[in-house]
């Protein structure tokens, strides 16, 4: 189809929830590349919102979802799943988890972690259903995730909201301090929070929380669901700051594309019993086996490696041009999670003219670029954005 028969199908029958599209649409890829149904070549640098973590059209990848869809794809988690039960192996000996529940998003992964705070208490007995989350988080888009999400832009059009919820300040120790109490069961945090601009939580705030939940009694949640999965140059990210959440979910890159979630805890913490809690579609068949092949591309074939040394240079790179334009603010995030702010509100005009000149790339509220690149991401791919981000700059400044 050409794009404006899609763009008219989409406006007559799709709920507007994204507002006004980029004017594209995409029939193919291969590695950072997506080719448009009008035959151009873009360079992907938001990778689906950090889902495509092996980039398109990865070959291992390909071969897993041809070879399991003539297998099985779907059954019901009344039986026994084999991949199901290898991915979770997988995840459990490459962390501090020992037991995983698989849903299919980040949103349900993040709502299980909450479920499983609270049932954790209940079956102690003990009075505890307050969560502390932080201001400018997100957690996803279901009633109780937005709730724990503390911005009121996403909150306030569905009141009223799930109860118990605390918002705090990013990186204030005495503001955290003060809002535990007796009933505080959980500290939920995302180790840097996206949706607001790639903004990282210290190390020391990291550590207070780890202190604080350990002296109290309190559950440590990490919302991994965007810094998982090699994103920020380990395989899960709570590994770069010296610390063992005691909960921690997945999603978004953990399918390489395919949706598939998951809620990781440590065997203490894993208080589900039968009945508290189902998926239909978490953990089929075709989702675990597509979360081997990425986590296995990962561990075993130097994928991390090499994102690594791709991640040194990108900020290598754009540091330089900083120095080079007083227009950006700041360079910020962890490994291939990257934040460019402006001193100005610009950062949609800048996205625009990257996308003109074939460049994707993500926005956070007026003044902050967000990238997202593939983990391959290359050096010829990296030079080429800084070639023409340094264009854009010449010509906005």
């Amino acid at each position: 189809m050409k794009l404006e028969e899609i763009i008219n199908l989409d406006k007559k029958y799709y709920m507007n929830t994204f507002g006004d599209r980029l004017p594209v649409a995409f029939e193919r890829g291969n590695g950072i590349n997506l080719y448009s149904v009008s035959g151009d070549k873009y360079y992907d640098f938001f990778g689906g919102i950090a889902v495509n973590s092996l980039g398109h059209n990865y070959k291992p990848l390909v071969k897993t979802i041809e070879n399991q869809a003539r297998k099985i794809m779907h059954c019901s988690n009344v039986y026994y799943i084999e991949n199901q039960a290898k991915l979770a192996q997988l995840i459990c000996e490459n962390s501090c988890g020992e037991k995983v529940f698989f849903c299919n998003s980040g949103a349900e992964a993040n709502e299980g972690a909450i479920k499983l705070v609270r049932k954790y208490f209940y079956n102690k007995g003990i009075d505890k259903c307050e969560i502390i989350t932080l201001k400018n988080s997100f957690h996803g888009r279901t009633i109780t995730t937005i709730s724990a999400t503390g911005q009121e832009k996403y909150q306030k059009p569905f009141a009223p909201l799930t109860e118990k919820f605390v918002y705090v300040e990013r990186n204030n120790i005495e503001e955290l301090y003060n809002a535990v109490n007796e009933k505080t069961a959980a500290i939920m945090i995302e180790l840097i929070q996206g949706e607001s601009g790639v903004q990282p939580l210290s190390n020391e705030y990291i550590k207070e929380i780890r202190k604080i939940c350990d002296e109290k009694g309190i559950i440590m949640v990490v919302d991994e669901v965007q810094t998982g999965i090699g994103r920020l140059g380990t395989l899960f990210g709570y590994q770069k700051f010296d610390i063992e959440p005691d909960i921690f979910t997945l999603a978004k890159g953990l399918g390489g594309g395919m949706p598939i979630g998951a809620v990781v805890a440590k065997d203490e913490f894993a208080a589900f019993t039968p009945g508290d809690h189902g998926t239909t579609f978490g953990g089929n068949p075709l989702a675990c086996a597509c979360g081997l092949c990425v986590l296995t591309e990962l561990t075993d074939n130097y994928v991390l490696y090499r994102a690594n040394r791709a991640s040194s240079y990108f900020f290598e790179e754009l540091l330089k041009l900083k120095e080079k334009y007083s227009l950006i603010k700041e360079i910020r995030g962890k490994g291939l999670m990257i934040g460019i702010e402006f001193k100005e509100e610009i950062a949609k005009e800048v996205s625009k003219k990257l996308f003109d000149k074939k460049i994707l790339a993500g926005v956070v509220g007026t003044s902050t670029l967000r990238l997202l690149p593939p983990l391959v991401v290359e050096k010829k791919d990296i030079d080429l954005f800084i070639k023409i981000f340094d264009e854009i700059l010449k010509e906005t400044c």
